[in-house]
């Protein structure tokens, strides 16, 4: 394991953060705790804030108890919750010593929400985000059509924005049914790598390679180009707010999420801005906060952001 360490261990003091998604009984808490025997082997230290749908925390009997662990209960790391795991994630970062944030989503979350809810401007710097880890049920997957449709959906979501997907309980299907499984989700998703898994087994090499954040170049690339992936740019210029907005309107639909601070002509501090469904929100700041704005979408390097360097 000695031989990981470099990927993980750069010249900077970034955190990797890993996002596991997948509904309920699909294997994520087996990948988790898998996950976790092999950092702490590689001599890694792992922290984990785990997302429960409930007011009660039944799955953290899988972090052992020298990992710091954060539970964000009642599925709140997403939507209006995001302020919430913010929070978490400061506090981890002031209080706790560690090298790698595994989070494990609640089964209900979008993968571009979860994402959103982990990336904030105030700490953008201090965070790698590594990708998201989707893990399938291969039988439910071949029986999604049973789903109800806003399940089905959201299960198909979590398919399509995975930077790597596992598909899981491959033991249970005859192999006309694996090659189907992964046949399907290739159509679903072509950019990701789909491991066929049992008990959610990935190893730790595989998850290193995935790079949702661009980071220096290294010896490792990328497992695939990944469509899903997240920008920091930083304001050198003021920007006139009307001119900025008109950029937004022509954004095409695949940028996703934007949140952050713009400089604005006329304002002696940057605003906060943030953007969702096509919907745009300006707040003045009264704090002078580093004009930073923070990109979640597909392609996003290719962007010319005004006022960016």
């Amino acid at each position: 394991m000695a031989e990981l360490l470099p990927l993980f261990l750069g010249g900077n003091d970034m955190k990797d953060v890993y996002l596991f998604s997948g509904f309920l009984g699909s294997g994520k808490t087996s990948m988790l705790t898998d996950v976790l025997r092999q950092l702490k082997e590689a001599n890694l230290r792992p922290a984990v804030i785990m997302n429960e749908l409930g007011k009660l925390a039944f799955d953290t009997q899988a972090v052992d108890e020298d990992i710091p662990l954060r539970e964000m209960l009642e599925g709140c790391i997403c939507c209006t919750g995001s302020e919430k795991t913010e929070a978490q994630i400061q506090t981890l970062l002031h209080e706790d010593n560690f090298d790698v944030l595994v989070i494990e989503t609640t089964g209900a979350a979008h993968p571009v929400e979860a994402l959103d809810a982990v990336y904030s401007p105030l700490f953008a710097e201090q965070l790698r985000v590594k990708g998201i880890v989707t893990v399938a049920d291969s039988r439910l997957f071949l029986d999604r059509h049973t789903l109800p449709v806003q399940m089905r959906s959201l299960f198909l979501e979590q398919i399509r924005h995975a930077h790597l997907l596992l598909a899981n309980k491959m033991d249970l299907l005859t192999e006309q049914e694996q090659a189907t499984v992964v046949t399907e989700m290739q159509g679903i998703n072509q950019h990701a790598f789909i491991l066929q898994t049992t008990n959610g087994k990935v190893p730790l090499a595989l998850l290193q390679k995935l790079e949702a954040t661009p980071t220096a170049p290294h010896e490792a690339a990328p497992i695939s180009k990944l469509h899903l992936s997240t920008r920091v740019v930083t304001f050198t210029t003021p920007v006139s707010q009307a001119a900025f907005e008109d950029w937004v309107r022509q954004l095409p639909a695949t940028i996703y999420r934007m949140k952050g601070y713009v400089l604005v002509e006329g304002n002696a501090k940057p605003m906060l801005f943030q953007y969702a469904y096509g919907m745009v929100q300006w707040l003045p700041e009264y704090i002078k906060m580093k004009p930073q704005l923070v990109i979640i979408g597909e392609d996003v390097q290719a962007l010319e952001v005004p006022g960016c360097c």
